[in-house]
């Protein structure tokens, strides 16, 4: 029986490294991701490679979407030489970038930013790269929990996030009949390097959201990754066109 594989976008670091290590944990071998740290991917690969998971680390900038045409011809290529395959199962769309800015000050280049990383970075790698989903895989786009509650300065993360929720129903809806599932995985507040680490490294923000997360604390990446396995085990295989939030209970 063939192993499942995983795409991960932002593979390297984060929530995104976390999940693989939880995926490859559970035997489902890793194409990974990274914008610019190539020896940062490798360290990761290795780590993969301990837990007898196969990966490959390619690099990607999700913002740049006329890029997208060449990274699918160099997936289809790790396919074949790394794993002897055609296609792959999961793709998990979780490359992303924090901005913190009010909505009065937000610039038309910080909009387009968020944009291009966030919704047409997604929204076109899917369709790039759905020739090599097999049929009965699944998708999973990664949201936030500042698409439910709302905190100032985010405005134009949080509505970029709520634009890939809508996207992901629809998409449910007409990957249907090939029998791919699509769901979103929204993380509440994480203690990671996201954002510049203002969760992780800044106390009185770390307080303030275990203050008003009915589990009494701030996430931890473990908490994202092994959600998102779980998301993509046989027993969830029903699940699809949802919006799941993984936050422990934030502003309930």
């Amino acid at each position: 029986m063939n192993r499942k594989i995983a795409l991960i976008t932002g593979a390297s670091r984060g929530l995104g490294k976390n999940a693989a290590l939880h995926l490859a944990a559970q035997g489902v071998d890793i194409i990974g991701t990274y914008h610019s740290r190539a020896d940062e991917a490798q360290a990761v690969v290795l780590e993969l490679e301990k837990l007898g998971a196969n990966a490959v680390m390619l690099q990607l900038d999700v913002g740049r979407s006329e890029s997208f045409a060449d990274f699918g011809t160099r997936v289809e290529q790790a396919l074949q030489q790394t794993f002897e395959r055609q296609r792959f199962d999961f793709l998990i769309n979780n490359a992303g970038v924090g901005l913190h800015v009010s909505f009065a000050e937000t610039s038309v280049e910080q909009f387009d930013m968020l944009m291009n990383v966030h919704f047409k970075g997604p929204f076109f790698l899917t369709q790039q790269l759905l020739p090599l989903i097999n049929d009965g895989g699944r998708i999973i786009n990664i949201s936030s929990g500042l698409a439910r509650f709302t905190i100032p300065g985010a405005s134009a993360y949080a509505a970029m996030k709520g634009a890939i929720e809508v996207l992901t129903r629809y998409q449910a809806k007409e990957l249907g009949a090939r029998q791919i599932a699509v769901n979103t995985l929204a993380p509440g507040a994480i203690e990671t390097d996201f954002g510049g680490g203002t969760v992780r490294d800044n106390a009185a923000v770390n307080a303030m959201v275990a203050d008003n997360t009915a589990l009494g604390r701030a996430g931890q990446p473990d908490d994202i990754g092994g959600a998102l396995a779980l998301l993509l085990s046989p027993g969830a295989q029903w699940i699809n066109g949802q919006r799941i939030e993984a936050s422990g209970g934030m502003f309930l």
